[in-house]
């Protein structure tokens, strides 16, 4: 079960958390989440850069040692990258020794002060954990769940959720993986249309 809008109280509960941006502000901010992967993420790379679009992909550091060329080519086109760990852990069922060695384990391939927790799940301890070895660290979560992973939810329906909830200085979640592929490739050039119509920019956190 998972939530399309983040709702208001778990902002409040995790205040320390970024959750979007300024509403202000005419732009929607994309992300990536658990790449780089061949095929998918130089699809989502050609769309994002038919649009004039800059994103930033969440990226797993095993998957960044596995495709080294693909990684590159998502920095060469101007977007920004923000560690994701090294295996995709779980915080909540993850020790805080664990969690921390395997942050810092991609930390060394990716040298970004932006974070996403996987699932969205992080401990209060591992919070305070990271930000002591990188005081800058943004822990970025998100106001728009795509469902793009969903295997059950049809391309029409994961497009519906976005254009429903998606304004001013949204951070919006996608996957760049072979499991969300099926929704991410009818879904993002569609939707990048339609936001473009309606006059949005696209920039990296």
């Amino acid at each position: 079960m998972y939530l399309v809008k983040t709702p208001w109280l778990l902002k409040k509960l995790y205040p320390a958390l970024t959750w979007h941006k300024n509403r202000d502000n005419r732009c929607i901010y994309l992300t990536f989440d658990d790449g780089p992967i061949p095929i998918v993420t130089p699809f989502v790379l050609n769309i994002l850069k038919q649009y004039n679009a800059r994103a930033t992909f969440f990226c797993i550091g095993d998957n960044v040692n596995k495709h080294p060329d693909i990684y590159n080519t998502l920095l060469a086109d101007g977007h920004r990258v923000g560690n994701h760990t090294y295996n995709h852990l779980k915080g909540w069922k993850t020790d805080d020794e664990t969690y921390t060695a395997n942050f810092l384990k991609c930390d060394e391939l990716l040298h970004t002060n932006l974070f996403r927790p996987p699932y969205g799940r992080i401990k209060r301890s591992q919070i305070q954990s990271l930000r002591k070895i990188n005081p800058e660290l943004e822990i970025m979560m998100w106001d728009v769940l795509s469902g793009d992973f969903d295997q059950q939810l049809t391309p029409e329906a994961c497009l519906k959720n976005v254009i429903k909830h998606t304004e001013n200085g949204s951070v919006v979640v996608f996957h760049d993986s072979l499991k969300a592929f099926p929704r991410l490739e009818y879904v993002l050039p569609r939707a990048l249309g339609y936001w473009s119509e309606q006059g949005f920019s696209f920039e990296v956190l």
